[in-house]
């Protein structure tokens, strides 16, 4: 079964939304220079809402790790997901602090970006385009050298999310602008997405 993971979500309707819709995951973005950006008091209040079988991922960029530690240490995220240059001794150093998986996030242009996340120590990678939330895919056929499971994401939307779990078989896809409309989340593209990748996953 492959995971979904609805991520930059950051009003209360999108959480409505997913509550409707039970993704495996859904992601708050703690990047200040991000306009999917959340505040922690609001991310406090999605989480709230949000159904607790859904896991919540914050998502970072070079965050202080005693700000990524408090965050899950307070319940307001499930699961930091790293999308900056943190390398394996902040990966140790936040494990000192919290129990709680980690995610790092790799963009992936070349053979090498493949072997670096398979020697990651992180609980789980995702496998990105550019700096993430860039609606661009990437050369799929370079995923063939990474041998653990991750998370695919950038550029998937409805159109070829179909495509991309039949070829690649992921452990689970994240989607951000995929499923937006003028920079805002959108209900019927959010609900079709899902649909796309449990259908896909029936067959």
């Amino acid at each position: 079964m492959t995971r979904i993971k609805l991520c930059g979500l950051s009003r209360l309707c999108d959480i409505e939304v997913a509550n409707a819709l039970k993704p495996d995951y859904i992601g708050l973005v703690f990047a200040p220079k991000s306009r999917r950006y959340v505040s922690p008091q609001r991310a406090a209040e999605l989480k709230r809402l949000l159904h607790p079988d859904i896991a919540a991922v914050g998502v970072f960029v070079n965050e202080k790790i005693d700000t990524v530690a408090a965050l899950l240490q307070q319940g307001i995220i499930d699961m930091a997901q790293l999308h900056g240059c943190e390398d394996e001794t902040y990966i140790k150093e936040l494990r000192t602090l919290t129990d709680k998986p980690v995610i790092k996030a790799f963009r992936v242009d070349t053979a090498q970006d493949a072997q670096r996340a398979n020697a990651c120590g992180a609980d789980l990678v995702l496998l990105d385009s550019g700096s993430g939330g860039t609606g661009t895919a990437f050369d799929w056929s370079l995923l063939s050298h990474v041998h653990r499971p991750y998370f695919l994401a950038g550029g998937l939307g409805i159109d070829n999310v179909t495509e991309a779990v039949r070829a690649l078989h992921p452990y689970g896809v994240d989607v951000s602008s995929g499923i937006e409309t003028n920079g805002l989340k959108d209900r019927n593209k959010m609900t079709a997405f899902v649909a796309a990748v449990r259908k896909e996953d029936r067959i």
